[in-house]
């Protein structure tokens, strides 16, 4: 039986690093998907938690603007809202 041909030894280890450093940015790559589906679904409960205030809010004040910087509140005219 024919001796088989191998790599030389720092070839095997170039290749077994670059293949790690493959395999390590794979797994960080499935670790940030996790994360962006948790910030999904985060991002997605504050808007109806958003939802819910405006109504809250519509309720008690009418059709308002809200200044996010000082609260101020100002009337939305019938034109502005459509």
């Amino acid at each position: 039986m024919a001796k088989a041909k191998k790599v030389t030894k720092e070839e095997l280890e170039s290749i077994v690093e670059v293949n790690g450093k493959i395999n390590a940015e794979i797994n960080n790559l499935g670790l940030l998907e996790m994360r962006k589906t948790d910030h999904i679904q985060l991002l997605q409960q504050s808007r109806v938690e958003l939802s819910e205030l405006q109504k809250v809010l519509e309720k008690k004040y009418g059709k308002v603007s809200i200044d996010l910087k000082d609260g101020k509140i100002e009337e939305i005219k019938e034109d502005e809202a459509e």
